[in-house]
């Protein structure tokens, strides 16, 4: 089995077995009843995509370890690239063209101040976003919401607020839209039957397309350290 010989694995009543690659690890979550010799050999007959991962998962641990953000540089934001540039004064923001700073400020201070303005855009764009398409579904949210979320980009609770993550601010429009649309669905079905994908899918035939593009985002994002 070469190197893969070390995995945390964890048994549940799941009838299959399943492999999974995370923060340099290997994972095997398996069946009750699932004799260890063939996880072993299941986890061999992955050996070369666990290798791939694994390299995959340093390379973004390295990246990630040298992720800084100084004047120069460019962010996301919707989709598109904006330069991170100084500016005279004691001010800082985004002026619809490209955020600026005042001089003189560290890697970390240009990153702590670029997570506020991402906050703030992020209140306005999603909150114009929720009410486009909160009145195409009939259906009104009771608040809308920025949270510090890493993976969970949206979430909503039973007094009928909806949660974003800040971070969704950097993706493309058409996939802010989709976790917009997909939270609000989940106003009407708390779950994801097919009752609530036909919601989603009535607002948005692409919706699949869109979903997949948010997976691309959050890998690319994997590699940039905003904490």
């Amino acid at each position: 089995m070469g190197a893969i010989r070390n995995y945390t694995l964890t048994r549940s009543k799941r009838r299959t077995v399943a492999l999974y690659v995370r923060n340099g690890g290997v994972e095997v979550r398996a069946p009750l009843k699932m004799s260890r010799r063939d996880i072993d050999r299941f986890v061999a007959s992955k050996e070369k995509w666990i290798t791939e991962r694994l390299a995959k998962s340093q390379k973004q641990s390295e990246h990630r370890e040298k992720f800084a953000l100084n004047y120069g540089d460019t962010i996301a934001l919707r989709g598109a690239r904006r330069a991170i540039t100084e500016r005279d004064g004691t001010l800082a923001g985004y002026d619809g063209a490209v955020f600026y700073f005042p001089p003189n400020l560290t890697p970390e201070k240009i990153k702590t101040v670029c997570v506020q303005i991402y906050r703030r855009l992020a209140k306005i764009h999603f909150t114009q976003r929720v009410l486009h398409y909160a009145e195409q579904i009939g259906i009104r949210p009771a608040a809308v919401k920025v949270n510090p979320a890493k993976t969970r980009w949206g979430s909503c609770s039973a007094g009928k607020n909806i949660n974003f993550s800040w971070r969704l601010i950097m993706v493309e429009d058409s996939v802010i839209d989709y976790v917009v649309v997909h939270e609000l669905a989940h106003l009407m079905e708390m779950n994801h039957s097919e009752k609530f994908w036909a919601i989603v899918e009535s607002v948005l035939p692409d919706f699949r397309q869109r979903q997949a593009r948010l997976k691309e985002f959050q890998r690319s994002l994997n590699s940039e350290n905003w904490d």
